[in-house]
């Protein structure tokens, strides 16, 4: 970097410019994982509002980020992504070793589209109908035929079919639903049917199998190593505090035992694709157990406040998510929820940091992110 240097030695008696310098090199060294290489060729992300970062922007939905105080802590402002700052799967790019974020599907052009892309989409669920009373949204169905369309599009840039392969199958593809199903849809009784159709155990079953079945199309179109990203605490959500604890603190139980159905049974697939698709390599990531530890110890994470949303309206301000341009909560970094649903960056850095290098044998099964980027 022979610009840095002659810059600094030019203007040494200036020492603003020499902080400037000195923040330029520390960025681009925290950016590089100081001078780490990227570990895969693409990164792929499929999602909902934990990991959407713009694809709703454009949709007609009341789900939508794109506005202060949403990025008051991420270096290019309000994005469309649902945080103070950097979501997981950025927290991933980062340590993966990419110089940049992930385009969203919405804005991704040209070679963009080598690198991965993120096609994941606020209010979407595994089911299509899910989500639906918050407007549009691209369901996992629907993202992944996004997917089909930019991988023609790669098979155009690389020039044939065996190539692309080759080179889909060496990215990581990261892949979270489920939150949805159970938020806005199977504990929304006076929209959905479902709660009424299934028990609890059916309805995790439903879901898997239809995950399954994206997992298949995506396998069939080049997609090797797959990380899936099981369902947090949705039961300790400010949002569903609010409407369903007595005290404001105590987590809804039956909320998080349907979600803990829904991860064994995540888990269970995990084995059963890894037998049926050898040449595939499925990973499981305990969201929930991630959660378990920060609120059952929080001071030991730098967290105070676990039951509330830094910013938002109504009890644990849980009612719904930011208004625009409201004033946020100014301790950030010791919430663990930026809003009704979202976590902070702070909490979404532990989550992508255990995701890519398990701190507890039970972060990730049955190997981390990490450790799948190097077979």
């Amino acid at each position: 970097m022979p610009e840095f240097s002659s810059l600094e030695k030019s203007h040494t008696h200036h020492h603003r410019m020499e902080l400037i310098m000195v923040v330029v090199v520390m960025v681009v060294g925290m950016w590089s994982g100081v001078g780490d290489a990227q570990q895969v060729p693409c990164y792929f992300i499929f999602g909902d509002s934990l990991v959407d970062n713009g694809n709703n922007n454009q949709l007609s939905s009341l789900a939508k980020a794109n506005y202060l105080p949403y990025g008051i802590d991420f270096p290019a402002g309000p994005t469309g992504r649902f945080s103070n700052g950097k979501t997981t799967v950025d927290v991933v790019a980062q340590l993966l070793g990419f110089n940049d974020y992930i385009r969203p599907y919405a804005t991704a052009r040209g070679r963009d589209i080598l690198r991965g892309v993120n096609y994941a989409s606020a209010a979407a669920g595994i089911r299509e109908e899910t989500g639906q009373q918050l407007g549009g949204r691209i369901s996992f169905r629907g993202q992944v035929q996004n997917y089909q369309s930019t991988v023609s599009r790669i098979v155009n840039i690389l020039g044939d079919e065996n190539t692309t392969a080759n080179y889909l199958s060496k990215c990581i593809y990261s892949i979270g639903l489920g939150s949805n199903d159970y938020l806005n849809n199977y504990f929304m009784p006076l929209v959905y049917s479902t709660s009424r159709q299934y028990t609890p155990q059916q309805y995790a079953d439903v879901l898997i199998q239809a995950y399954a079945q994206q997992l298949r199309i995506l396998y069939n179109y080049g997609a090797r190593k797959m990380a899936l990203f099981g369902v947090g605490q949705i039961g300790c959500s400010p949002n569903e505090l609010a409407q369903n604890s007595p005290d404001g603190r105590t987590c809804v139980g039956r909320i998080n035992s349907a979600n803990q159905l829904f991860n064994n049974g995540l888990r269970s697939l995990v084995d059963q694709l890894n037998n049926q698709l050898p040449d595939a390599r499925f990973i499981y990531v305990n969201v929930y157990g991630v959660f378990q530890d920060i609120i059952n110890n929080p001071s030991s994470f730098g967290f105070r406040v676990t039951n509330a949303g830094c910013c938002g309206v109504g009890r644990n301000n849980g009612q719904i998510t930011c208004l625009p341009l409201q004033t946020p909560c100014r301790n950030r970094n010791e919430y663990l929820f930026w809003d009704a649903f979202h976590p902070t960056e702070a909490a979404n850095t532990i989550i992508g940091r255990r995701a890519y290098r398990a701190q507890s044998a039970s972060d990730a099964y049955p190997i981390d992110i990490n450790r799948l980027a190097q077979i």
